[in-house]
């Protein structure tokens, strides 16, 4: 799904008319540069947004930057530190609205001003309350031209977690699920393990650790004990929080997500009348536990999402079963779905999704984004159309 002015996530981020001017068709390389730059810091950053910039002088780019870590500087600041004196009377190209604030690092605007830059372009405004609009006003202000909306629409797709989590307060979530060509998720005995692959299950990781939490029920806690962590050859990627939805805390605790070495970075939301004994059990090893709203009978999707929103994780792999993921779909929570088809066929066993009270001419419909081979399974990327 293209996100379009007027669409969902338009106020605040995509630009009015008088901030907009006419430019070159060549301009938009420049700007798909700092787009992929971008995306090197998905998973890295929360809860701060991916950003990237270039700095162009006389058609050539001098400076390019990302924001790498939480903490350290953004794409802007490393883009003209790579510049130095080439910045000066330059071009930047970022993909998003360059800071006004004091945070963990000084306002982005300062170092685009000192730096002498004379040009700004910029694909999408930030919607944050402390942003929205003050960077430019710096910018303009200081005698930067600025202009605003290049590429908006695929530079919102890669920040769509973030532009979710100011605009709806909640995140982006991703459905991954790997299964049979009939749709089986597990066989009539309960295995899964495995139905996909070793390219397949890389990729899987791939996902976890460009998220920045990773969602599961309590019944793929009980059939898989899985760690949920990202284990990739490059051992310094961040790990995504581990969320286990368990609505009366009935997890046994000796799983591995409350080892010793997975505890602290754990999460269990539950139900407000959940175990007091059990939640401080949980805290003793170090978990933290949220106690949330209920719904049917289990944790409210819409609380969880609300939750995760606030602790800024704004990408959210959810690699729950057929109830849980189910139930995020009826709560119109699935923003995208990754799939992961194994060529055979069981013919028994559990499905990938549980029933959720729609028809034919109701069902939620999706646009297939990516078709990608990983060794003998099938890799599809949709996007989910929004109700």
């Amino acid at each position: 799904m293209l996100l379009r002015p007027g669409g969902p996530l338009a106020h605040g981020a995509f630009p009015s008319p008088s901030e907009t001017m006419a430019r070159s068709p060549d301009e938009t390389v420049f700007m798909r540069r700092a787009l992929s730059l971008c995306e090197r810091g998905r998973g890295r950053v929360a809860p701060n947004p991916p950003v990237g910039a270039v700095v162009v002088r006389d058609g050539r780019v001098v400076g390019r930057g990302w924001h790498r870590a939480l903490g350290a500087p953004h794409a802007e600041v490393e883009a003209l530190a790579q510049a130095g004196q080439r910045a000066r009377g330059a071009t930047l190209y970022c993909t998003l609205e360059p800071c006004d604030h004091h945070g963990r690092t000084p306002p982005c605007t300062e170092a685009v001003i000192a730096a002498g830059i004379r040009r700004c372009v910029i694909a999408l405004r930030d919607p944050h309350r402390i942003v929205d609009g003050r960077g430019l006003h710096r910018l303009r202000a200081a005698g930067v031209r600025c202009e605003v909306g290049m590429l908006a629409d695929e530079v919102s797709q890669v920040m769509r977690g973030y532009l979710l989590a100011q605009t709806e307060r909640r995140p982006r979530v991703t459905w991954k699920v790997a299964m049979t060509l009939d749709g089986r998720i597990a066989d009539a005995h309960g295995r899964s393990q495995w139905i996909t692959g070793s390219e397949a299950r890389r990729r899987g990781h791939v996902l976890r650790a460009t998220a920045d939490a990773i969602l599961i029920g309590l019944g793929t806690l009980r059939a898989d004990d899985p760690r949920l962590t990202a284990r990739l050859p490059d051992r310094s990627v961040p790990q995504p929080l581990r969320v286990l939805c368990d609505s009366q805390l009935r997890a046994p605790l000796s799983a591995r997500l409350f080892s010793r070495a997975l505890a602290r970075h754990t999460v269990v939301a539950c139900a407000r009348d959940a175990s007091h004994a059990r939640e401080r059990a949980l805290r003793a090893r170090g978990v933290e536990v949220w106690r949330l709203a209920a719904s049917r009978g289990h944790v409210s999707p819409r609380a969880v999402a609300r939750a995760l929103a606030a602790a800024g994780r704004h990408e959210v792999l959810l690699e729950g079963g057929a109830t849980l993921g189910a139930a995020w779909l009826r709560a119109g929570l699935i923003d995208d779905l990754a799939l992961f088809v194994a060529p055979r066929i069981l013919g028994d066993g559990l499905a990938w999704c549980a029933p959720i009270g729609t028809t034919l001419a109701t069902a939620p419909e999706g646009r297939v984004q990516r078709v990608e081979r990983l060794g003998e399974d099938t890799m599809l990327t949709l996007t989910l159309a929004r109700r």
